[in-house]
């Protein structure tokens, strides 16, 4: 053991990944620290994307450094002079491959620490996440026994820059043949959940990060790094005993690389966003996550997600001018509650699929609202907000627009707008989202019946019609003698007995 610990320790100071440190650093600035630094700042959000971009980062120096390592004896010319040493191929070969792999382990939990402690001065809940840490850690020993085993089996000057640019390639292509949440590749270390969600903070909020797929896919990149290792020893001269010992490594790692695999192949989209196997599930991560809500002092209270807190002041802003017209009113909300969104995977499959008529993709995902929109006793509105949804992160305008919508939907739900509602509810509905929208947007809706988010809900509002007269007058009046007629007629509005002739 002393003898091969002053082995790595000369390896280590005579190594290619030193020369490379430079080129990755860079790498990882310009592909994923400025990236996930652009992210909002959730936990889910940033690992996933650590995970993904810092694998590809990573694997193209590793391979072509370490294929440059094992074709070192090859190209330096010197096989003839080291064979005759009294130990095996092997023993030589495992140290330069430990300290190139050691190197790279160095590099990355460097960057680990700088993204993880800058996610920790920013982030306003939770905590990190290691699953997604682990399983790029995992993939870098696998990029450097790929890139060794090249050097050694076929060495030359060539192999090092065509090995780089060969695992690259594969890395990348192999998202590509991803269909579906039961697809075989998912098994790829790029993969941190569902890869059709892309980045979405929805996931691995509301419930617990499922350490199914990453146990999974440390299985695989074990098992490839094993067998690789593996048939690096068969190929040394040496004892009988060590080639035995050889073959049954390299069978293994194999075994455990392929039944990784196979348990990735039954893996299916929860309705959390997370890949569930059922061999390696734990139903105690079915769990929701335990929190206490952070809430606005709005005059109904809109409460987020600790995790959210940073859109607590938008998302309040946006709806205050809304709830403060509904506030006390019988039968309104008393909270609006934020709520974790479900998940389902459009699998394309049976006689009535639609992929017959090219409608369907396999690697469609439908998002919703996980349980109705309102509910309780009392009453209280559940709200998905618009950041939760896949998609590049919304900037606070872009999502207080959205936002909006979900508030106006809120009200039309509260007076009773819909196919069958009368003129009066409809005026009534269209009132107040007018009072509540900015100045300059409530002649756009009186005029043409509809706004730019939710067009065609008050198909009756249109110029001249009874209705829109009674929206234009009801609006006029003040906020405080809108809230008291409502208060007095609420009820009959909503069972349709106020008629177009009786709304102030």
């Amino acid at each position: 053991m002393r003898a091969a610990g002053r082995l790595i320790s000369l390896e280590l100071r005579h190594n290619a990944m030193p020369l490379m440190l430079p080129l990755i650093a860079a790498l990882f600035w310009l592909t994923t620290y400025r990236k996930v630094m652009a992210m909002p700042p959730l936990w889910n959000v940033r690992a996933a994307s650590l995970q993904m971009n810092s694998v590809i980062v990573f694997v193209a120096p590793l391979a072509g450094a370490a294929a440059w390592m094992g074709s070192r004896e090859s190209r330096r010319r010197v096989t003839d002079t080291v064979s005759i040493t009294p130990r095996a191929r092997w023993a030589r070969l495992l140290p330069t491959w430990a300290a190139t792999t050691i190197w790279a382990l160095v590099a990355y939990l460097g960057c680990v620490a700088v993204l993880y402690g800058a996610t920790a001065r920013q982030a306003s809940w939770g905590g990190p996440l290691w699953w997604p840490v682990a399983v790029a850690a995992a993939s870098l020993p696998a990029f450097t026994a790929l890139g060794f085993a090249a050097g050694v089996f076929a060495p030359s000057r060539f192999t090092a820059p065509i090995t780089a640019i060969a695992a690259f390639f594969i890395l990348v292509v192999s998202t590509e043949l991803i269909i579906g949440s039961h697809s075989y590749w998912q098994i790829t270390p790029v993969v941190a959940y569902a890869w059709d969600l892309g980045a979405d903070p929805g996931v691995a909020t509301f419930y617990p990060f499922l350490p199914d797929l990453p146990i999974a896919q440390l299985m695989f990149l074990g098992g490839f790094t094993v067998t690789l290792l593996g048939a690096l020893a068969l190929t040394s001269e040496g004892a009988r005993a060590l080639r035995i010992a050889a073959v049954g490594l390299t069978v293994a790692g194999l075994a455990v690389a392929v039944t990784a695999v196979m348990l990735a192949g039954t893996g299916t989209m929860d309705a959390h966003g997370m890949i569930r196997i059922p061999a390696l599930h734990d139903a105690a991560d079915d769990q929701p996550v335990r929190f206490t809500p952070v809430c606005s002092r709005t005059a109904i209270p809109v409460c987020l997600n600790p995790a959210y807190s940073s859109y607590l002041a938008a998302t309040a802003a946006t709806l205050e001018p809304v709830l403060e017209q509904i506030a006390g009113l019988p039968g309104a909300p008393v909270r609006i509650l934020q709520e974790a969104a479900a998940y389902k995977q459009d699998t394309c499959q049976g006689p009535g699929s639609r992929v017959r008529s090219g409608t369907c993709s396999p690697n469609g995902v439908e998002i919703n609202p996980g349980s109705p929109m309102s509910g309780g006793s009392p009453l209280v509105y559940r709200l998905l907000l618009p950041a939760q949804l896949p998609g590049p992160a919304l900037t606070t305008a872009q999502m207080a627009s959205q936002t909006r919508g979900d508030g106006w939907d809120m009200v039309r739900n509260f007076i009773g707008d819909g196919p069958g509602a009368s003129p009066a509810q409809d005026a009534v509905t269209a009132a107040i989202i007018m009072a509540g929208k900015q100045p300059g947007a409530t002649a756009t809706f009186i005029q043409n019946g509809q706004d730019g988010t939710d067009a065609g809900r008050a198909p009756g509002l249109t110029t001249g019609t009874p209705a829109n007269a009674a929206a234009k007058r009801f609006a006029a009046l003040p906020a405080s003698a809108r809230h008291a007629w409502l208060a007095g007629h609420l009820a009959a509005l909503r069972v349709g007995q106020i008629t177009v002739a009786q709304v102030p």
